[in-house]
Order: C-alpha cells, then sequence, then structure tokens
C-alpha cells in the first residue's frame, strides 16, 4: 500500500508564512505527479498547485506569486511554500498523488489533511 503523510500546519496570522510537507512511503516505483488541494468550510475542495517529476508546475490563480510547490523526487516529498498568508487561505489542506507502486500499478492516493488556520 501507499500512504501520504502531511505535516506543517497550524495557526499563524496574516502576512505570515507556512510550508507544508507530505511524504510518501510504500512500494513506490515512481511519482508522475504531485498536487495540493484545500477546503474551506462549507466549500468544495479546491485544486491549489500541482508539480510533475520533471518539475513543471501549475497554480490556482488566488495562490500565484504567493505559494510554491516543489518536490523532492529522492524522498518522494512534496512541499508547499505559502507566503503572504491570508485569511481566506484558511483551510484543510489535502496532499494529492498518482503513484506507481508495486503490485497495483497506477494509482491515486490522498494525505489525511492538515490544518491551516490565518487569523489576526
Amino acid at each position: 500500500q501507499v500512504q501520504l503523510v502531511e505535516s506543517g500546519g497550524g495557526l499563524t496570522q496574516p502576512g505570515e508564512s507556512l510550508r507544508l510537507s507530505c511524504a510518501a512511503s510504500g512500494s513506490i516505483q515512481s511519482i508522475p505527479a504531485m498536487a495540493w488541494y484545500r477546503q474551506a468550510p462549507g466549500k468544495q475542495r479546491e485544486l491549489v498547485a500541482t508539480i510533475t517529476s520533471g518539475g513543471t508546475t501549475n497554480y490556482a490563480d488566488s495562490v500565484k506569486g504567493r505559494f510554491a510547490i516543489s518536490r523532492d523526487n529522492a524522498k518522494n516529498t512534496v512541499y508547499l511554500q505559502m507566503n503572504s498568508l491570508k485569511p481566506e487561505d484558511t483551510a484543510v489542506y489535502y496532499c494529492n498523488a498518482n503513484v506507481i507502486a508495486s503490485p497495483y500499478g497506477l494509482g491515486l492516493y490522498w494525505g489525511q489533511g492538515t490544518q491551516v488556520t490565518v487569523s489576526s
């Protein structure tokens, strides 16, 4: 089985920064793509950022210029550096990965989520 474990959430003030991490473990052969999603109370889960194994990134318009996604392929880990945080960034953040694992083949996996709260 493949597991994704997130860390790095918490409570912070507007304008501050946080860095989220998500480590994948299991019988992993490769991870073609990884992403971060978020879900605020009463809202649908939305895509925040994606990154391929080659480093190509994409961002939601709401976080462009403030958030940066990166990954360490050797550690099967994806990061989300969040700067200039706003109260509207408050949400549970979920890690997501397309993983090729033995003997399961290609599968889509989710982490358990980590709470980010931005409040003064």
